[in-house]
């Protein structure tokens, strides 16, 4: 949902006067007084933020500085130790702000994470699936509307009426009527994935197909069936012609022999009392690519991003990405699961491959990725092209409230430590110079 600035320069005021009331008053939301260690992390996982609208004129007019001070957050985060190794890249239109590596691919062997290391995407792969059924689209060779059962005559969903009219925008969009996340713990046991698909017509249905949202790995990865059978060729392949090669993508493979391949490749990671122990990266999601099969290092994930944000138009077309970018089906909650969420977040929806956020009202593009022992997320403002993207290879949770962070800076928003990294720089400025 966007909200017209009509409404912004009305709704501003009021909005901003009660959070002036309810949080206090300087830049930083926080408490009153300086807490202990122990008090502060508590203060900081639910913080009083009412949210609010961005006010036009605070939104930062050269975002440069903000980079700057990222950077200094980083290094905060990586005396933290509370990552093992992450990579980073802040984008405005077309130019690169900042792009960094933190800590180590490997933290027995002290291998540095640059620029170049390649990281397991998770969840992140499914935007490029949606591009490329997008393209396809565009070929003609696929419809949004095409049914699934017309190209793999075997499918079936225990509605077997509601099975025959299941859509590709369907799948891509977790519309499917199935219950969040169907089978994902078999595929955590390992089991194969044309098993599990026999088995979603075991499942009873949690809405009718097309009526509500329940995030998928599986029903989503028939997309990658669908394109075998729309061009007898295999899904991977179709990306890595049509996305990665035509956008500069060296890095970026699917499947873990080729994440294992790369020159450079971050090892997951978990805690080993202060500090962190690699292991080897498991086989399990790698056997669903649309959903999750893409590896790729953070200069090719900047690339991504810039042509997410429409700087590729002659390989990602104007009107592919407002498809995928448009909003399908409500989410409501994504907007209290976290606590930057419940300060920030006035509308969730689901698209094609995407979320949606309306962010202080400003539109938001954003998707995450967990698979064990790696986490990802891609964020960025369409209407201003403004974004970020990090990965990081193991399972901390500080990373994600950086992103906040940036936003807000960016936006001119109250300053708060999403990220629980330290005290912030209140003297600063507020992103509205």
């Amino acid at each position: 949902m966007t909200v017209p600035d009509p409404v912004k320069a009305i709704l501003f005021p009021l909005v901003a006067a009660l959070a002036t009331v309810f949080a206090g008053s300087g830049d930083v939301v926080a408490a009153t007084k300086k807490p202990t260690r122990k008090a502060k992390a508590v203060a900081v996982a639910t913080p009083l933020v009412v949210p609010q609208l961005v006010n036009p004129a605070a939104i930062a007019k050269d975002p440069a500085p903000i980079a700057t001070e990222f950077a200094k957050w980083l290094d905060q985060l990586e005396q933290s130790d509370k990552v093992s190794g992450l990579a980073v890249a802040i984008v405005k239109d077309d130019d690169v702000l900042l792009e960094r590596g933190i800590g180590y691919a490997d933290w027995q062997k002290r291998e540095p994470v640059d620029t170049g290391t390649v990281f397991r995407l998770a969840s992140l792969s499914k935007a490029f699936a949606t591009t490329l059924a997008g393209m396809l689209v565009e070929d003609g060779v696929l419809s949004w509307n095409t049914r699934i059962a017309e190209m793999l005559p075997t499918f079936a969903l225990a509605d077997v009426d509601g099975g025959q009219k299941l859509t590709v925008r369907d799948i891509l969009s977790h519309r499917v009527g199935l219950p969040h996340n169907t089978y994902d713990r078999l595929i955590e046991q390992d089991e194969p994935y044309p098993v599990l698909v026999e088995r979603l017509r075991e499942v009873p249905m949690t809405c009718a197909v097309g009526d509500c949202y329940g995030y998928q790995n599986i029903a989503f990865s028939l997309i990658g069936d669908v394109t075998y059978a729309a061009t007898g060729d295999f899904f991977y392949h179709q990306v890595e012609k049509r996305v990665f090669h035509p956008l500069g993508m060296t890095t970026a493979t699917y499947g873990r022999d080729a994440l294992e391949n790369s020159p450079r490749w971050a090892r997951p990671h978990r805690r080993a009392g202060k500090g962190w122990q690699s292991f080897q990266p498991n086989e399990r999601y790698y056997h669903m690519p649309p959903a999750a099969g893409v590896n790729a290092s953070i200069v090719d994930m900047r690339k991504w991003l810039v042509a997410q944000m429409g700087g590729e138009p002659g390989v990602l077309a104007p009107a592919l990405l407002e498809e995928t970018h448009a909003p399908l089906v409500a989410t409501p909650r994504e907007r209290t699961s976290t606590p930057w969420r419940k300060g920030r977040l006035l509308d969730a929806q689901y698209a094609l491959g995407w979320r949606i956020y309306d962010y202080a009202g400003e539109p938001m593009v954003f998707h995450a990725g967990a698979v064990q022992g790696y986490r990802a997320l891609m964020a960025f403002l369409p209407e201003r092209r403004f974004g970020m993207v990090m990965l990081w290879n193991c399972e901390s949770a500080a990373p994600y409230g950086l992103m906040p962070m940036l936003f807000d800076r960016y936006l001119g928003l109250p300053r708060v430590d999403w990220a629980d990294i330290g005290d912030l720089d209140e003297s600063a400025s507020t992103g509205g110079d």
